[in-house]
């Protein structure tokens, strides 16, 4: 994350609450297409690995989104999940997850959403993250706050691991790698009041923001998984960076996002987990 000096010079250069009205309608365009098409997806193709999985909703909406944004920032570079990068002179990347959890939308799973996240120099400095069928906005800019439909958000003050609620995720590569959260994930079971599975990132990030759930944490993340909700957690007093330890780290793809109450005891509980033997569940 950025430091103070870094924030008041984007300050002076940015007009961040233009921006963050952009990312605001274009996490909305998304959230019309997204309502429009539910239970009426045409095409479901499989991306490459096992799961991962890309509709022509997801296409649509990301087509609109980056219509939209091209119109309203043209001088600002583009990094799409389904379409790559689309790279200009600015130092700033508008990140795009048209649909986060299009495994769950393609089943008619109403746990899904739109994320737009602005980078500076790789920094998440602003975001803004849809969640349809709940009829939730979620925004946020760096310095400035966390919202939910135009209330200000703050992170739960649970301050013990045995009376939290968790939420995480596997990754498309959890068939590959031993690093695949299966053995975390039993273990924090039976330290917290439970730990669930969204299977949307930016929604899961979100939860945490809002204080639904007191901490997230997953590996294995893509760049517009993170982009918008890392700002939103940070904005709302929540503590984001790596697990078991170090920096928030954007490409790193891991995140441990929560209430800073219970940040350190989480690292310490998960420093402590040893992989799972992968024959246990081949």
């Amino acid at each position: 994350m950025l430091n103070i000096q870094e924030i008041n010079e984007i300050n002076s250069e940015i007009d961040l609450n233009l921006l963050t009205k952009v990312a605001k309608e274009s996490a909305l365009i998304g959230n019309e297409i997204l309502i429009k098409n539910y239970n009426k997806i045409q095409t479901i193709t499989l991306k490459g690995r096992k799961g991962d999985l890309v509709t022509n909703v997801d296409l649509e909406v990301e087509e609109k989104i980056k219509e939209y944004l091209t119109t309203k920032t043209p001088a600002i570079s583009i990094h799409a999940e389904e379409s790559g990068k689309l790279i200009k002179t600015s130092e700033l990347t508008w990140c795009i997850d048209p649909l986060d959890g299009t495994t769950n939308y393609s089943h008619g799973y109403p746990f899904f959403g739109t994320s737009i996240g602005l980078l500076y120099k790789n920094n998440p400095i602003l975001g803004a993250v849809s969640i349809p069928y709940l009829n939730e906005l979620y925004s946020a800019c760096i310095g400035k706050g966390s919202y939910c439909n135009n209330k200000k958000l703050k992170v739960s003050d649970t301050n013990t691991l045995i009376d939290s609620l968790l939420v995480t995720g596997f990754s498309y590569d959890r068939f590959e790698t031993e690093d695949n959260n299966y053995a975390e994930f039993c273990y924090l079971t039976h330290k917290t009041r439970g730990v669930r599975r969204g299977g949307a990132a930016a929604v899961d990030l979100a939860f945490v923001a809002s204080g639904k759930v007191d901490a997230y944490w997953e590996s294995g993340l893509e760049i517009w998984d993170l982009a918008a909700g890392a700002i939103i957690v940070k904005e709302a007093g929540g503590a984001v960076s790596n697990y078991p330890n170090g920096e928030f780290d954007l490409s790193s793809g891991r995140i441990l996002a929560c209430n800073p109450r219970l940040e350190e005891e989480l690292k310490l509980e998960l420093s402590k987990v040893t992989p799972f033997n992968k024959q246990l569940y081949i």
